[in-house]
């Protein structure tokens, strides 16, 4: 670890040791101008210290990097980062342990040790993503939440218990501890990593920023703490569990200067909302935002984590809040030993990582967001920039109507009747302050003689046990369950699309008379049809938004102005008189302390009895079970790689913009009427016995059926029509997706998509790409791509091909009937090359369509070259083997 550089140098910390790679040394050894290098890029010139080899990272990369400063020419170069550790929830973090058993079988397979197959550096899966609101609005809905949750998933939880004791490096939190990035923020991020102990020599360890890569695109929450970490797919992350650097492109750095004081009960959702609405339109993807300024003075670290988890909203790779003496407080208050609090600050300040409140850095572009001029508002009723303040909520929604009056008449529920309100999310339930006004509000509206609506379903799903307890303490757990927003659950639910059913006479009345409702909750994403099939608007409030509109019941009411109800004696109560003052909430803030986390974290739920009971199997290799309907070995690694020219290609589907990851692979309840659903029939389960597509993850058979099912879903070869169907031609044939694409297949013809702006915005969903590249997908053609399905696609093969500007679906007159052609593409893609596409009519005419090649690195046209990350890694490791 000496390097090119002589960077090496020691730190004493409360009597320990530690060595580490300094920055103002490499500085002093280049002439560089670190001090005007955006301090994110300065945590990435580390990384790039430390792992030094003169192979994957070279003392050219470094020098290029660390003299870079503002200059935006260096952006855009690739470089290996080696994160500290990954990070994974149960929804990717369980498909990518499927993957990793498939390829023990695989290594087995060419007579080596299946244990090769490990993960080399520290990994945590947190279950969170696959408990739903089955039961709401009771005092033990958590307890049947969880059982059923266990009973679902038995199949599941039990591979991550073998999977936990065969694996190296693999710690499983079980259920009932919380969402993985709040557990993150609350416990795991260390800020500082040191290489331990075991590691010491001569009693000196190694001090390096903690660092990682996550598979859910809400990774960057932990950026509020000043630690390096992007969401990923689990295709990509598999690369860093099994000891490969993590190919990245210096992201641009755009730098957001907070000034101005908020206003008087202001509160972290409203800021995150209104900056998500501000930073959206500069088009980020690829990029990370730095905040940097004055008003970062006033936001403590819960208000930077709720606006730091927004970033895939806002479009960025990652929202970089610098380390300084509010990140110092955060850790006193969660329970940091005081050691590790003193290592933090000591080395922050050694290596010029501590936030100089007088010192801007060079950006690629700076923008001002004044916090004085934010107001409460709300996003939605679709996507989480549509930023509007409570009196633009009833028009917003009234544009859903398709021009009709809204039905204000009989039974309820009618049009705009809020029929879910829900409190989830890691977004907003980790920032105490919003908690507790939530609690306040429903304590206040108690008094006044409020009540929920009869029709909307509430819960209250805290993203960790902290949360009840701070909530318990203050004496305001039972005021919300007074209101039906009882603890369903720790874990993401509403937030990940499992809101569960509504009351089955609220959803008849609402199928029957085609009522269009609402549901509002704290979460970070309101994408069509992701809440529930049934909702036609959903939108992002703070905590005690969702209670007040639980007692309103409809988004038609202007809160701002209407009354929420009225009390005893008939007078009308507005949101303003239950509203929690300033004084209000930091009274409750007393019931804050660091020893609730170290009661919550020092004795973490060990998942009950029924996750004990679950066998956790033995061998090196998994065990599968051939009539498992949940788990199934993957065939990933089964089939050789469709590389090269592509001729006589059909259009899968012809989409539109902003087609999200839930559109093209959804998370939420299997309808019965679907291919999925039909399968699984077939295979002798009830509809009843469904679960969820997020469940069933790990059995490709029903996840390539429900590629393309989203119920949003527009493919516009069939205008008016939603879900998954499409044409299949030369017929024209109007048929499911799975279906068309089966016959194509039989028929030996290869696919494409073509969609239009942002394609794969949302959630880092590996299916979204796994199950595009099953149906035999061999090229997504889009206007634009968002970053993580981008680097999905080329994990597993697909190749992204984005239009050039000026040209759309729109203006080359596509109707989908078309046949493409791909004559020039080469077994290896050039990153960055233009790849030309013929595209020929049904009358015979064509014309040839020039095509940026969005496979952006070296090491990704790798992956395109072998079919994927997976037979990439397989070769690497045999090839290793065979050297050895």
């Amino acid at each position: 670890m000496a390097g090119s550089f002589g960077t090496r140098r020691c730190l004493t910390v409360g009597g320990e040791r530690y060595a580490f790679h300094s920055l103002p040394a490499l500085a002093a050894a280049t002439g560089a101008p670190l001090h005007r290098l955006p301090l994110c890029l300065r945590v990435l010139l580390e990384n790039l210290l430390r792992h030094e080899d003169g192979q994957t990272v070279t003392a050219d990369d470094i020098r290029a990097l660390a003299s870079r400063g503002g200059v935006a020419g260096e952006a855009g170069r690739e470089v290996s980062f080696h994160p500290v550790r990954v990070l994974m929830p149960d929804s990717s973090g369980i498909p990518l342990l499927v993957d990793l058993a498939a390829m023990r079988d695989a290594v087995a397979a060419r007579g080596l040790d299946p244990a090769r197959v490990n993960p080399l550096i520290p990994a945590d899966l947190v279950i969170d993503h696959s408990v739903a609101v089955d039961h709401a609005g009771t005092p033990d809905a958590v307890v049947r939440n969880m059982a059923i949750e266990l009973e679902r998933n038995r199949e599941r939880y039990a591979l991550a218990r073998w999977a936990e004791a065969r694996f190296r490096n693999l710690r499983v939190v079980p259920p009932g501890n919380g969402i993985v990035h709040q557990v993150n923020v609350e416990h795991l991020a260390s800020v500082v990593a040191d290489s331990g102990a075991d590691s010491a020599v001569d009693g000196v360890r190694w001090a390096f920023p903690d660092s990682l890569v996550g598979t859910d695109s809400h990774t960057p929450m932990v950026n509020g703490l000043g630690v390096f970490g992007w969401g990923v797919g689990g295709i990509e992350a598999m690369t860093a569990l099994l000891g490969q650097p993590v190919s990245l492109v210096v992201p641009r750095v755009v730098g957001c200067r907070l000034v101005g004081a908020t206003r008087a009960g202001l509160l972290g959702a409203d800021i995150a909302l209104a900056v998500t609405a501000r930073l959206r339109p500069l088009g980020l993807v690829g990029a990370a935002v730095e905040f940097c300024g004055p008003g970062l003075d006033a936001l403590d670290l819960p208000n930077r984590a709720t606006i730091a988890n927004m970033a895939p909203e806002y479009g960025a790779t990652m929202s970089f809040f610098p380390v300084d003496g509010r990140t110092l407080d955060f850790l006193r208050l969660t329970g940091r030993p005081p050691a590790r609090v003193a290592l933090v600050e000591a080395y922050a300040r050694a290596q010029g990582l501590f936030r100089d409140p007088d010192a801007t850095p060079d950006y690629d572009a700076l923008v001002e967001i004044d916090l004085g001029a934010i107001v409460p508002g709300v996003a939605g009723p679709g996507r989480p920039e549509a930023w509007r303040p409570l009196a633009g909520v009833p028009d917003s929604f009234r544009a859903l109507l398709g021009g009709r009056a809204a039905e204000r008449e009989g039974a309820h529920p009618r049009d705009g009747d809020v029929v879910i309100a829900s409190i989830t999310s890691c977004t907003n339930t980790a920032n105490p302050r919003q908690m507790l006004a939530a609690g306040l509000l429903a304590r206040n509206a108690l008094a006044r003689g409020l009540a929920r609506r009869d029709w909307v379903k509430t819960s209250l799903s805290p993203g960790s046990r902290a949360v009840t307890a701070l909530l318990a303490r203050a004496g305001l757990l039972a005021p919300l369950a007074a209101l039906g927003f009882d603890v369903t659950g720790y874990g993401c639910m509403s937030c990940a699309g499992n809101a569960g059913p509504l009351d089955p006479a609220v959803e008849s009345a609402i199928t029957a008379q085609g009522t269009v409702v609402a549901g509002v909750l704290s979460s970070n994403r309101n994408f069509e049809g992701r809440l529930h099939p049934l909702v036609r608007g959903t939108y992002l409030a703070s905590p005690p938004l969702v209670v007040a509109y639980a007692l309103a019941g409809s988004v038609l009411r202007p809160l701002d102005e209407a009354p929420l109800g009225h009390d005893a004696a008939g007078r009308p109560v507005l949101l303003r008189d239950v509203w929690p003052g300033p004084d209000e909430v930091e009274s409750a803030m007393a019931a804050l302390g660091p020893e609730l986390f170290r009661d919550c974290y020092g004795a973490p739920s060990d998942g009950g009895a029924g996750w004990q009971a679950l066998p956790a199997g033995d061998g090196a290799r998994f065990a599968w079970d051939p009539d498992s309907r949940y788990i199934r070995r993957p065939p990933f690694l089964d089939a050789a790689p469709a590389t090269g020219p592509v001729t006589g290609a059909r259009i899968l589907l012809l989409l539109g913009d902003d087609v999200t990851t839930d559109h093209i692979s959804p998370g939420g309840d299997i309808p019965a009427d679907g291919p999925a659903g039909r399968y699984l029939i077939g295979q002798g389960v009830a509809p009843r016995d469904f679960s969820s597509y997020i469940a069933r993850r790990a059995n490709h058979e029903v996840m390539i059926r429900g590629t393309f099912a989203g119920t949003r879903l527009r493919n516009l070869m069939l205008p008016g029509r939603e879900g998954g169907v499409t044409r299949h031609w030369p017929g024209g044939e109007a048929v499911t997706v799975h279906e068309a694409a089966t016959r194509y297949a039989a028929a030996g013809v290869p696919l494409v998509v073509v969609a239009g702006r942002n394609y794969g915005n949302g959630s880092s969903r590996d299916w979204a790409a796994k199950g595009t590249r099953l149906l035999g997908v061999r090229a997504v053609i889009a206007e634009s791509f968002e970053r993580i399905h981008r680097s999905n696609l080329v994990g597993m093969g697909v190749l992204p091909l984005q239009m050039l500007p000026g040209t759309t679906r729109e203006s080359l007159g596509l109707t989908g009937e078309e046949l493409v052609d791909l004559p020039d593409l080469p077994d290896t893609p050039v990153p960055g090359s233009t790849v030309t596409a013929t595209l020929r009519r049904p009358d015979g005419t064509g014309f040839a369509l020039p095509l940026r090649c969005r496979v952006d690195t070296a090491r990704e046209a790798g992956w395109v070259r072998h079919g994927g990350i997976l037979p990439f890694v397989l070769h690497a490791l045999a090839t290793e083997a065979a050297h050895a």
